[in-house]
Parts: C-alpha cells; sequence; structure tokens
C-alpha cells in the first residue's frame, strides 16, 4: 500500500455521505482556529481517501480547510481497499481506544492550553495567577493561633497539610465522567 503524503487541490477530494461521526458547532470552530494556528498540522495528519478520493478519515478536517477556503490539502490514498476493509477503517479511525490520564493532564499541562488545542477540560483558577490565602479562623480574641484552631483548621481543609508541610490543591472535577479529584498547586 503506498502511503505517500501529496499536497492536491481540495475540489479533487469528496467527503463521504456515510460519514458516521459528527462534531458540534463549538468543537468545530476549535478545529478551524486549532488549523489557522497550526496549519502544518494537516501535514502531519493528512486526510486519508480511498482510490475515487472519497474520505475515509479526516472528513472534519476536510470540511474545516473548505470553511477557512484552502485551495489544498494534504492526503494519503488508499488504494485497493475492500469495501469491508475500507468500512472497518472509517470506523476505526474515529473510536477513542484509549482513555485520558487525568492525574497526568491535570498536574504537568495547563488546562487553558488542553481546551484551546480541543480537549474540553476544567478550567483551573490556578492557570491564571493568583495568591493562594488558607482561611483560618482563630477562637482567641487575641487573634493567637492555637494548637486546636490549626487542627480545626486541618480538619476543615483536608488533605493540605502533611508533615507540618503546607501544599496547596485545587479541586477539580473530570468534564466527562464527573470524576472529582485534587490538583497539587507548585
Amino acid at each position: 500500500m503506498d502511503s505517500t503524503i501529496k499536497k492536491v487541490k481540495i475540489n479533487t477530494v469528496k467527503p463521504n455521505d456515510l460519514n458516521p461521526r459528527t462534531i458540534n458547532k463549538n468543537k468545530f470552530e476549535q478545529l478551524i482556529g486549532s488549523i489557522k494556528e497550526f496549519p502544518d498540522m494537516l501535514k502531519l495528519r493528512p486526510i486519508v481517501v480511498d482510490s475515487d478520493m472519497v474520505i475515509l478519515g479526516g472528513n472534519m478536517r476536510y470540511k474545516a480547510c473548505r470553511e477557512i477556503g484552502l485551495k489544498e490539502v494534504y492526503i494519503i490514498q488508499a488504494k485497493n481497499l475492500t469495501d469491508e476493509q475500507a468500512k472497518e477503517f472509517i470506523i476505526k479511525d474515529n473510536v477513542s481506544s484509549g482513555q485520558w490520564e487525568w492525574d497526568i493532564l491535570a498536574n504537568d499541562w495547563e488546562s487553558n492550553k488542553l481546551n484551546e488545542w480541543g480537549l474540553g477540560v476544567w478550567e483551573n483558577k490556578e492557570d491564571v495567577e493568583t495568591d493562594f490565602k488558607p482561611l483560618m479562623f482563630p477562637t482567641q480574641s487575641n487573634n493567637e493561633v492555637t494548637g486546636n484552631d490549626i487542627r480545626k483548621a486541618q480538619d476543615k481543609m483536608g488533605d493540605t497539610f502533611s508533615k507540618g508541610t503546607e501544599r496547596r490543591f485545587v479541586e477539580t472535577m473530570c468534564p466527562e465522567c464527573g470524576h472529582e479529584f485534587n490538583v497539587e498547586k507548585e
């Protein structure tokens, strides 16, 4: 099978009328923005077409490219596929077999960038500069903090104190499944 990437006129590529995948307006706008900001991505992830130039993979990228007004797109032509293989490719290209590792995303990636790139995750207030100030309510009128005040505050704040060292967390919720977890703030 030839897997050469070619640049072709966009009007030679045909959308697949039987494409089982759709995209909502917001995600489509994000895709358009992504292509405008990073057009070289199209060469790294070309549209896959069959021998008749009908799209097997990349229908939404194709639509976004047309919307933007691109005259040419990158393709890989999958020749000599049986009808069954073509159908299998269409489904497998659109199935997400993996899962996101939410702890890594939460701790090592900026949520505003992930949203900008189309992942659609939570929005951390901490991705915007803020001052973190733990709340404590001393019971003494002279504002001295007692051991009892510290224990009460620790109980209220959960696991934000460990061995006497303050640790800061951001409560976060996964937009897909609703799972709640804490992300350590550096």
